[in-house]
Parts: structure tokens; sequence; C-alpha cells
């Protein structure tokens, strides 16, 4: 079965690269559905969008990228939600290669950046950092947790709406999202492009990296609690018996802080145990969508 494809592309200030873009696109895919979200640009972006027939929804004022993608999902008539950056950095030549991963069965198919192409040493060493941890949360291989380039299916991606931060870190939750829910995402390699003009991102490496790895923990905390908190609990007991050995080992006594670990220790493993509980509930509707859809 045929399904249609809405290209969504989140844009502030980008219509020297937006005029460069759209015409690409346009004519590479015809008949699908482009959805410019204008985050409150202050440039002559919507003339740009309207000038080369997309469609064009504006936010009053700045909401962020990630309130953007969130507009451009709840408005996009597509069967298939194709997200990419409005900065010229992503080659719409390989948003064939995404959606045929999702033809072929897959849910989400996300554009890996290949390692030479992130813009500087720090960045790539910040993104492997992520996606190791990230892997970890989630028990998968991640190739590329803050891609922005990626496929998915709207009814699957839609689910996952009131998750996704208003900022900069919506791959990093959907990506995280997908794979605890048990939704199969693929990777594509990509090269990413210079960006267009004067663009630059606009992600602060140490003050969005921090953000990025609360999100990871919060995100791995609700859809993976025990793969959180028993690690901790761990740590706390084993902190609490060295501390006891020691305190016995030299005074002979039992200490109130070697009782505190030991009870902090249970505590956060009994938490864990009711929050994996509760996020058991919460992807039970994503596995009962996937099986009726499915027969």
């Amino acid at each position: 079965m045929s399904q249609s494809v809405s290209i969504i592309l989140p844009a502030k200030n980008e219509a020297e690269s937006l005029a460069k873009l759209l015409p690409v696109l346009r004519r590479n895919f015809p008949e699908e559905e482009i959805i410019v979200v204008n985050d409150g640009s202050t440039d002559n972006s919507v003339e740009i969008c309207e000038q080369n027939q997309v469609t064009v929804i504006t936010h009053v004022y700045s909401m962020g990228n990630g309130a953007a993608i969130k507009t451009g999902a709840r408005n996009a008539a597509g069967d298939i939600l194709m997200f990419m950056d409005a900065d010229g950095q992503h080659n719409p030549d390989d948003i064939k290669h995404l959606i045929e991963k999702i033809n072929d069965g897959y849910d989400m198919a996300v554009g890996a950046r290949q390692i030479d192409t992130h813009a500087s040493l720090l960045r790539r060493i910040g993104n492997t950092f992520y996606n190791k941890l990230a892997s970890i949360m989630t028990g998968y291989p991640i190739d590329d947790l803050t891609s922005g380039f990626r496929a998915a299916r709207a009814r699957h991606f839609r689910k996952f709406l009131y998750l996704l931060p208003n900022k900069f870190s919506y791959p990093t939750t959907s990506t995280m999202a997908f794979f605890r829910s048990g939704l199969a995402v693929a990777y594509v390699p990509i090269k990413a492009m210079n960006r267009s003009g004067d663009a630059k991102s606009h992600i602060r490496l140490f003050h969005d990296g921090f953000r990025f790895l609360i999100i990871i923990l919060k995100i791995g905390a609700l859809f993976s609690p025990m793969r959180f908190f028993l690690p901790i609990s761990a740590l706390l007991f084993l902190t609490g018996m060295a501390y006891y050995g020691y305190t016995y080992y030299n005074f002979s006594r039992l200490t109130n802080m070697t009782a505190i670990l030991v009870l902090s220790s249970l505590f956060t493993f009994l938490i864990g145990i009711v929050s994996e509980q509760i996020s058991a509930l919460h992807y039970k509707d994503i596995h009962e969508t996937k099986r009726r859809t499915s027969r």
C-alpha cells in the first residue's frame, strides 16, 4: 500500500538556505506535502516559502525547534513524517533512503552523520559520549542520537509528542522513546553538508549538552526504570557495606551513615520496581496498537 509523505522543516531566520533548499525539494518531491514551520522568524522566510508553494505555519514568537517539530507533526497529513533541518546541512537526495527503510517495515529511520562530518572535535567527542550512554540506557546500539534528519510513522510519532521538549533535544527524546517502546529503528549513514550562507548551529555545546544528558536520564527512567535505578541502588549498597566494614574494623560499631546508605539503597530499589510497573502500563497501549495494525 502506498504511503503518503509529509516533509517538515522547522525554520527560524533561514530565508537564505530556504531559497536554495525549497526549489530542490519541490522539484524532487512534486506530490509530497512540504511544511515549513516558521518559528518566529524576523527575515523574509514566509515570502520565500510562498514563492515555492509550500505550506507555512507560523509561530507568533519563537517557541523552539522541538515546538516547531510538534506543530508540524500535528498538522501534517502524511502517513510518514520526514523531518529535516532548514539550514541546508541535509541532502534532499538522502530522503528516499530513509523512506525506503520505513517501507521495509521500520517505524523510524534516522540519518546517522558520519563522524568526520561533525563540525568540531568537541562535538564529535560529545556526540560519541551521548550515543554510548543512550545505548546503555536503552539496550540498543544508537549511531546518532541528535540527528534531526529522520523519518517516522506518523501514528507512532504522535504518541510521543507530549514527551518532546520545546527546544533542541527532540531527536534524543524521540529516538529513546521509540527504542524503549519496542518500535523498530534503523540508521542510514549520511554525510552532513555545510550550512548555507552564514547559518550557524543554535545549539550551545556545554549548556545544551547538559540538557541532553538530563533528558537521556529522564527518558531512560521513564521507559527502562531498572536500568536507571538498579545501578544507583547497587552503588549505595556497596558504599554502605564498604563504610560498615571500615567502621567495624576500626571502631567495632555500626554507624548511622551506614544505616542511611543501606536504607537509601533499599528505597531506590523499591522505587525502581514501582516505576517498572508504571512504565509497563505506559507502553502497553503502544504494543496493542502494533498488534492490531499487524493483523
